[in-house]
């Protein structure tokens, strides 16, 4: 199970989507996931976080039923909180491969948030909400990691998508040396062109 994190707009659903597709492993993205519910819109929009038990009954049951259908997962954006961290760290710890940070500048993130054009992005103080709660949330959930020896690595998330791809798939090997790709394009198939789409 390799986990990615980053801030809104950092590319984490296209590079797990990406990645995903290469190594034939289910992608699981946390916000993809409650927004699917249909019921935390008003919650999400504001730029608050779902409540962390319910967060947890959600995800649960998606890892729960990839798992049993013998997939590998990528874990998009969660855990999100450290609650959500000891959780998955109590009931996955042999499980979790390693965690990916994708670091891109904020000034980036803007421009990429403003082209996706999602209705929780259009607020630029929603927006700062979800940076300032990513920020606070992920400096307690990494130690947390380090503390049960779950290897932690950040890439940079500028640049072409699939140059970042690429520096993606080496961490993937690092973590899980058994990982075989599927695609020998990461061009290829349905992965997308633009962080805006």
């Amino acid at each position: 199970m390799i986990i990615l994190f980053g801030l809104a707009g950092s590319g984490k659903g296209t590079q797990g989507k990406a990645l995903s597709e290469i190594f034939g492993w289910k992608w699981l993205s946390v916000g993809q996931v409650i927004r699917n519910t249909g019921v935390y819109d008003k919650i999400t929009n504001s730029g608050k976080l779902v409540p962390d038990e319910e967060v947890i009954k959600l995800m649960d049951k998606q890892i729960e039923k990839a798992e049993d259908e013998g997939f590998d997962v990528i874990l998009d954006g969660y855990p999100r909180s450290e609650t959500q961290a000891k959780y998955l760290v109590e009931t996955k710890e042999n499980d979790l491969d390693g965690a990916i940070i994708l670091e891109v500048p904020k000034e980036e993130l803007y421009k990429r948030l403003e082209l996706r054009g999602r209705e929780d992005d259009q607020e630029k103080s929603s927006i700062d909400r979800r940076f300032e709660i990513f920020e606070q949330n992920i400096s307690s959930i990494l130690p947390l990691f380090e503390a049960h020896n779950i290897p932690i690595e950040r890439v940079n998330g500028l640049g072409p998508i699939h140059e970042v791809t690429g520096r993606l798939i080496n961490v993937v090997k690092q973590f899980r040396p058994d990982a075989t790709e599927q695609l020998s394009d990461v061009n290829g198939g349905e992965i997308e062109k633009s962080y805006g789409e």
